[in-house]
């Protein structure tokens, strides 16, 4: 299939204020598969703020032990399983999560890089790593929205790494996260400006 015009200004032009590209194999994969524009610029914001959050934490926490590629690859492939349903890219719905974890099995990605596609809404399961935690968070700080459970779960394992107190940790994540919020509108109205339809 042909990429659309669309898809590839979504994947690749620039955006204001600047949006890192996907990982490589991520937008070869979109490119294959036509996926909608709206869903590769979403995937694409997701991911620029999971950049921001590692790369503070390599700094804040530099005992807490995170798989960075993972994190990054969880958060620009975490709903490409809507490029199977494109209903749930403008409605409620999680039929994409299973269908992301299946596509990137059968395009040969592991079953370690592709269970974010089927974890990242559910992060109070079992079993739920760090970097489980570090995509949830972006895929919904993105758009400056707030979960405090989730966030209480991210400053437990900071605590347990940094070994400061539970409020010190809050404070800092606190303010990591209010301010990739305050970009939230650029890149809600980046996103916007792509067709849901491939």
């Amino acid at each position: 299939m042909t990429p659309s015009d669309s898809l590839l200004r979504a994947l690749y032009a620039p955006a204001d204020p600047p949006l890192r590209p996907l990982p490589s194999p991520v937008a070869e994969l979109l490119r294959s598969l036509g996926a909608p524009p709206r869903l590769a610029a979403h995937l694409r914001a997701v991911h620029d703020v999971a950049v921001h959050v590692v790369d503070w934490l390599e700094q804040h926490v530099p005992g807490l032990d995170v798989n960075r590629a993972a994190v990054l690859f969880g958060a620009a492939t975490h709903d490409i399983g809507k490029t199977v349903h494109v209903a749930e890219l403008s409605g409620p719905g999680s039929a994409h999560e299973e269908a992301g974890r299946e596509l990137l099995l059968a395009h040969g990605f592991s079953p370690a890089l592709a269970r974010f596609a089927g974890t990242h809404a559910s992060w109070t399961a079992p079993g739920v790593t760090v970097e489980d935690l570090l995509v949830s968070t972006a895929d919904k700080v993105w758009k400056n929205k707030r979960v405090p459970e989730l966030e209480d779960l991210v400053v437990t394992r900071l605590t347990q790494a940094s070994g400061r107190e539970r409020w010190e940790e809050y404070l800092a994540l606190d303010d990591l996260l209010g301010g990739i919020g305050d970009g939230a509108d650029h890149r809600l109205a980046f996103q916007a400006a792509f067709p849901v339809s491939a």
